[in-house]
């Protein structure tokens, strides 16, 4: 019979050794260190993702309680000093390189079926608060009374993974990231009012880049043409506008869309503003309902992994735990796309977190969790030799 070495293992083979290593020196993760290595820092951190751990004493009691199946992760079970010291000192740069070149690897193998006929590249772009106690984060600066950091996300809707993150205080403003954004043209961004910006509508434009936003209700425009909306598609008008606003000439000086729908049900209007000319105004209207896969996201790593709370208080422990939880995040959507059963993302998390050290076939496992697992004692008869 074949064995295999527990899940938890066969989810940290998804990252090479060797390309972890070669990471680590580029980074110089481990100049003048001792002790604790980078890879074992890691696998502990992983663990407080996927294992839920809550503080740094269940890090280290959990995998301690495991010390006899760690040996295959090549790891010892870290003592939480020395695990609070390296989330502390050690550059989170590191695990910033580990999760793009994760997304590389996965992006080509785990891509879903296209909703749409386009052959642009489709992503969303949006930013989620996450609060922290002011007077334990004095840092982390957002309001008066009140800290934050601030997750900017990029997520390719070809397989729904993140591709590109930002993590800052809460008080950076989402434009301010999203211009130093550089987007291959063609790329479709879709985001909401928040990024709504005269100069963006227009450094994108000459680029090449199309997107798609709410128009906001204060934009002033004048209407160059009127186009025949599509007939029972909940299409209102579909217009070619001209910002008029004060220094709108100046920073987008190119004609826009204006496609205003209205919700068959509800019968609330919503009004899109487009730099593309030439998609159907139901697509469009598509185009920015699909958006809701990242606000899903955001939803999906609140729920299911550690970022609300943290194992270390300073801007490097935090923005490492939040690192390691973006890899865990795309390691379980890479897992759920190749699995037959049809995993949701919260029973995938719960059961999983369950069978972290149970030794059984990854992939078998995901295919079919409640089968028998096969009997170890089970083994194959071996032939008889033809003495005489």
């Amino acid at each position: 019979m074949k064995t295999s070495c527990s899940m938890f293992s066969q989810i940290l083979k998804l990252i090479p050794r060797t390309d972890f290593q070669r990471l680590v020196k580029e980074t110089n993760a481990e100049r003048a260190t001792k002790g604790l290595s980078s890879w074992s820092q890691f696998v502990a951190m992983l663990f407080c993702q996927l294992g839920r751990a809550h503080s740094l004493r269940e890090i280290e009691g959990g995998l301690k309680s495991c010390e006899g199946k760690l040996q295959h992760l090549g790891i010892e079970a870290p003592a939480r000093s020395s695990l609070a010291y390296a989330n502390a000192h050690r550059p989170w740069q590191l695990y910033e390189k580990v999760f793009g070149q994760l997304y590389a690897q996965v992006s080509a193998k785990a891509a879903s079926p296209r909703k749409f006929r386009f052959k642009n590249k489709l992503v969303s772009l949006d930013a989620s608060t996450i609060d922290l106690c002011l007077s334990v984060f004095d840092w982390a600066k957002f309001r008066r009374t009140k800290g934050a950091v601030k997750l900017h996300l990029l997520l390719d809707h070809d397989g729904y993974l993140p591709c590109f993150a930002v993590i800052t205080e809460g008080k950076v403003h989402d434009v301010r990231i999203a211009k130093t954004l550089v987007f291959p043209a063609g790329t479709v961004v879709v985001y909401d009012r928040g990024y709504n910006d005269y100069r963006l509508f227009g450094e994108w434009t000459e680029a090449g880049v199309y997107f798609v936003t709410r128009i906001k209700d204060n934009t002033q425009y004048v209407i160059t043409e009127e186009r025949e909306p599509p007939q029972h598609r909940g299409i209102v008008s579909d217009q070619i506008i001209e910002l008029t606003g004060v220094k709108a000439e100046e920073r987008c000086p190119y004609p826009l869309r204006r496609v205003e729908t209205v919700h068959p049900e509800t019968g609330e209007r919503l009004v899109f503003l487009t730099n593309h000319l030439t998609l159907g105004a139901s697509t469009i209207a598509a185009i920015y309902k699909d958006r809701w896969a990242v606000e899903l996201f955001f939803k999906a790593i609140k729920q299911n992994l550690k970022v609300k709370t943290f194992v270390g208080t300073t801007p490097n422990a935090v923005k490492t735990q939040l690192w390691c939880a973006l890899i865990a995040i795309l390691l379980l959507r890479y897992l759920q796309l190749l699995s037959r059963f049809g995993w949701s993302m919260s029973n995938l998390v719960a059961l999983l977190r369950m069978n972290l050290f149970t030794h059984r076939d990854l992939m078998a496992w995901l295919d079919e969790p409640f089968a028998t697992p096969p009997d170890p004692n089970d083994q194959p008869q071996q032939a008889a030799l033809a003495l005489a």
